[in-house]
């Protein structure tokens, strides 16, 4: 088992919103590759929403709920990539502590 502070934050959240964390030695294991690829899903739906924002405010014609969906789906791709930047560091942190 790893230490406390090589603890992974993982791309989703328990069932009371409270972060999930994996602990273990196999960065190429089961959960870690299937919360690299979440990871990845997350960051590139991100992507996808930020293109929307200009033709999306740019259109004299949107609707006001349309407006008000993007912004609560961009708030929760923003929660998501800042997830995955915390935990991304930490790997960071863990894997060469000098590089930080």
């Amino acid at each position: 088992m790893t230490a406390p502070s090589e603890l992974r934050l993982l791309p989703w959240v328990g069932p009371e919103g409270k972060p999930c964390y994996l602990s273990t030695d196999d960065r190429s294991g089961y959960i870690s590759r299937l919360a690299d690829d979440v990871e990845s899903a997350q960051l590139d739906f991100a992507t996808e929403l930020l293109d929307q924002v200009p033709d999306t405010l740019d259109d004299a014609d949107a609707e006001p709920d349309e407006i008000r969906s993007l912004a609560r789906d961009l708030a929760s791709a923003l929660r998501d990539v800042l997830r995955v930047a915390i935990s991304r560091g930490c790997l960071l942190a863990v894997s060469d502590p000098h590089k930080l």
